[in-house]
Parts: C-alpha cells; structure tokens; sequence
C-alpha cells in the first residue's frame, strides 16, 4: 500500500522539525508501518508504535530491505494505547505526530501535549460517512463533521478536508475520510 500524500506536500517541514528538534515523528498505531518507512526512506525519524508485536515486527522486516544506516532512524514501542485509566503519551515529546486510520477520542489532548511547540499533526481517518461504504462502520471510530477541526481550532490548520476520495489499486474503491495538517503554537 502506498503512503500517504500528505506526507509528500509536508515532507520539507518534517525534516525541518526533526532535525531542529533532535527529535522523532511518532507513527502512532502504525500497523504495517507505510507512513513511517517513507520517512525514514527520506531520512526522518520515526517512532513506530502499534500494540501489535507482530505489525512491529513487520516493519522491522520491511526496514530491513532498506540500507543498514536508515535502520538506527528507527524506533519501536509497542504499547495498548486503549488501556483504561493509562495516558501512555504522558510526558513523551515528539517533532510531530501522524495518524492515519485510527481514532481513539481519549488520546487526542495527549496528542496535543506529546507534540513540541511549533510541531506538527498529520491525520487521516474515517468519517461518518465511511459507514454507506464499508467497514468501519462503529460511530466510536468514525469522525464527526469538523471533527479534526475543533480538535485543532487553536493551531495553525496547513491542510483540512473531508470528503469522499477513490482508494485502491484502480481507484474504484471510495472512502469517507477526514484529514488535517496544523502546527501547534509556540
């Protein structure tokens, strides 16, 4: 599967932040790791965090087809981000955190927090609307209208959209999502 667009248009901004900030980008559940592979191709750090040992190790196997010198950009934590009760991202720091597919209300100001001044959020996940074309179809998973918006009112949105876009291999699959793009003040 192809990485996200989004991560091409902020590319320049991310090497930026880490390199200035000495500091990762944390893939937060990072499944098969395609975002952050595609940082690291491109000399970024990343932090590729899932609760799935074996999706980790996934990555790990694809960051092993890639020279051994962009292997050190990489950093695993696997951990239960759902875990009743846990703030997990509590007193972590990062140059930006990306999200993709995921959405688990209860981590959003820990987002916010684990994210450095002047550092920057990349999301991408389902809407409502996702549920007329498939899975998932949980309104626990699903964005509200402005959703992302709200969530970020207070920093600098680069990129907002929500709408319909063609997925797949021939561009025949539609999918409801809900991106942002915004830089926390500093």
């Amino acid at each position: 599967m192809q990485h996200s667009s989004l991560l091409e248009k902020h590319l320049a901004e991310l090497q930026l932040l880490t390199s200035e900030n000495n500091s990762s980008v944390l893939d937060l559940a990072c499944g098969s790791g395609r975002n952050g592979l595609y940082l690291i191709e491109n000399i970024i750090p990343v932090t590729f965090a899932d609760v799935s040992v074996e999706a980790l190790e996934q990555v790990k196997q694809s960051l092993n087809c890639l020279s051994a010198e962009k292997n050190p950009l990489a950093q695993y934590w696997q951990k239960d981000f759902e875990q009743a009760g846990t703030k997990p991202l509590q007193d972590k720091c990062f140059a930006a955190v990306m999200v993709f597919r995921y959405l688990h209300r209860p981590l959003f100001e820990q987002i916010k927090t684990a994210i450095k001044p002047g550092g920057m959020i990349i999301y991408e996940t389902f809407t409502e609307q996702q549920a007329q074309f498939g899975r998932p179809k949980n309104p626990d998973f699903l964005l509200k209208a402005d959703e992302l918006l709200e969530q970020f009112s207070d920093w600098k949105i680069l990129h907002s959209f929500e709408g319909i876009v063609n997925t797949g291999v021939n561009g025949d699959v539609k999918q409801a999502v809900g991106q942002i793009v915004a830089v926390k003040p500093v």
